[in-house]
């Protein structure tokens, strides 16, 4: 069975989800990934990250997250690009800001995926929070 790009994405989002990190969210990257997150109001001047710095990242969130859910909105995929209109929301396993442990964060996303050899190679993310 072939496995297409927007496949992948699915996947990616499903395994983020259930709190996968090291190899087995490190499976969906090319060793050469680049992610960029645009500024917003969690990270103000936003960020650009290796596979290293992601990988750590996810390290972190699940100790900021009790859970995270991704409900895709809408997906186009075409040749080595996918996009993906996302409502993500959080629940924090501690403050954060004005949020109390046990709240929920959430965001509209925009994400760009590119691939290569069936990894993702590029991220980038617009992630707009609601008030918090």
């Amino acid at each position: 069975m072939s496995t297409t790009n927007l496949d992948t994405a699915l996947r990616y989002l499903q395994a983020l989800e259930s709190g996968a990190t090291g190899e087995a969210l490190a499976a969906f990257f090319h060793p050469q990934v680049e992610q960029r997150e645009y500024p917003n109001a969690l990270t103000r001047t936003g960020q650009t990250r290796g596979l290293t710095a992601l990988l750590a990242g996810a390290e972190k969130g699940r100790k900021l997250l009790s859970s995270q859910r991704y409900a895709v909105r809408n997906t186009l995929a075409q040749g080595d690009t996918v996009a993906l209109e996302v409502d993500w929301s959080g629940t924090l396993a501690v403050p954060l800001r004005t949020l109390a442990a046990g709240d929920t964060l959430r965001a509209t996303c925009g994400m760009f995926l590119t691939f290569q050899d069936g990894r993702i190679i590029s991220q980038r993310n617009y992630d707009c929070f609601e008030p918090f």
